[in-house]
């Protein structure tokens, strides 16, 4: 029999932050019996580990209600927790991602990030979906697409009730997705030096926003650092979920030299 624990990441409160299923013993199960159980769980992201290599390493795979997804921070956050503490090493169909686990904490280490820039066709699609025109967003932080294992577009606005009122033509940004190979929308707001409201639409997914997304983080630290809009070395807080009734906290760092982002956050056990 399957067994699939439930956890929410980025969150110390099974109220808040973003729910992932967790599978650790999925060596028997098919593509689609995983893709049946992420249905079923219901959850943005379920977790499976389907193999331990001989260095230790272990295979995972992440499915939305709909698709499989190349990586998924939160559920990768909810997977090592549910772990326990140490060290894991992920092998992902995004590469290879270290998690470390420290008193309930885990940090993973993203794959190399990359940023390219977004086609203005592909902005001007994105801005009638969201019903956001071009003047209301923030210069000093420029529309890209940016990649940590997943891709995802960042749209940066100066007023952050126009995250508060996100109301999205869902069938629009879906077949826009669809179509780039987006897995995410990062839409930010920066509060502060070091602070950022977000917010990540997840329709192809098979849900309409998730509360919190690791991914989505890695790849906006590697955003921050390319454009030189925060040092080398610097940690960011992100704030997810409130909008959602679901707050969920990340703490994204980037160190000087190594080409990684690290992404860290608390996961707790959801009650039965």
């Amino acid at each position: 029999m399957t067994t699939i624990e439930r956890y929410v990441a980025f969150s110390s409160e099974p109220t808040g932050g973003n729910p992932a299923g967790v599978v650790r013993d999925a060596a028997d199960l098919t593509d689609e019996r995983m893709q049946a159980i992420a249905a079923e769980v219901g959850y943005s992201e379920t977790a499976f580990v389907t193999a331990r290599d001989e260095e230790g390493r272990l295979r995972v795979r992440y499915f939305s209600p709909l698709a499989e997804v190349p990586f998924c921070g939160h559920a990768t956050v909810a997977t090592a927790v549910a772990l326990g503490e140490g060290d894991h090493v992920f092998v992902t169909n995004a590469g290879v991602v270290p998690v470390a686990v420290r008193s309930g904490v885990a940090t993973l280490t993203s794959v190399d990030p990359h940023v390219t820039d977004l086609a203005a066709e592909d902005l001007t699609a994105l801005l009638a979906a969201l019903d956001w025109s071009s003047g209301e967003l923030d210069p000093a932080l420029p529309p890209r697409v940016a990649y940590a294992g997943a891709y995802h577009p960042i749209l940066a606005v100066t007023d952050r009730k126009r995250l508060a009122e996100l109301d999205y033509d869902m069938p629009a940004l879906t077949a826009l997705m669809t179509d780039r190979g987006w897995t995410t929308v990062q839409l930010v707001h920066r509060a502060a030096a070091d602070t950022f409201d977000v917010r990540d639409p997840f329709p192809i997914g098979g849900v309409v926003e998730d509360p919190a997304t690791g991914a989505a983080a890695a790849a906006f630290g590697g955003y921050l650092r390319e454009l030189g809009i925060v040092p080398a070395d610097a940690t960011v807080h992100l704030r997810q979920g409130d909008d959602m009734g679901r707050p969920s906290r990340l703490t994204v760092r980037l160190v000087a030299g190594s080409p990684g982002v690290r992404v860290s956050g608390t996961a707790v056990p959801m009650p039965e």
